[in-house]
């Protein structure tokens, strides 16, 4: 992009490269208590969904992510009021970042527009295949402290 990451922002014009990673533990709870493990976080649920639409396009519409989204809910047997805060993506991509507004919506209805939304690739760009791991781990230092990282720039 001409000058920096801006996720979500009308004149975003791509994504800033970045390098970094993050380790992540897991471990069942059930062996991790008795143990005295220190507990960071439980994955209450997960899902992933794959589809033939293009081999990096995305479907304006966020159906592809709309239905990870709702099976990740499921799974977790929550559905979109429990959400209090999502960690975007938010690539920067006028393309990613219109998909995934469409797929919040359809998930959370009325209450998408409550719910804090923000990026940390605004700060740390992409890092491709640790992005993941790092944004996990950010969630995770944040949730203790009730800190929403900002989406920056």
């Amino acid at each position: 992009p001409g000058a920096a990451s801006r996720p979500f922002d009308a004149p975003r014009d791509g994504f800033v490269l970045g390098e970094g990673g993050a380790v992540l533990v897991l471990e069942e709870l059930d062996r991790a208590r008795p143990r005295g493990a220190r507990v960071y976080c439980e994955i209450a649920g997960y899902a992933t969904f794959g589809n033939a639409y293009h081999m990096t396009g995305l479907r304006p519409d966020g159906v592809e992510m709309a239905e990870a989204i709702t099976g990740a809910l499921g799974h977790a047997r929550m559905d979109g009021s429990d959400i209090d805060y999502i960690n975007a993506h938010g690539s920067g991509t006028q393309q990613n970042d219109r998909h995934e507004t469409a797929a919040v919506k359809n998930c959370l209805g009325a209450h998408a527009y409550y719910v804090p939304v923000s990026s940390i690739k605004s700060m740390v760009g992409h890092s491709l295949g640790a992005i993941g791991a790092i944004e996990i781990a950010a969630c995770i230092l944040a949730m203790p402290n009730h800190v929403v990282p900002p989406t920056a720039n």
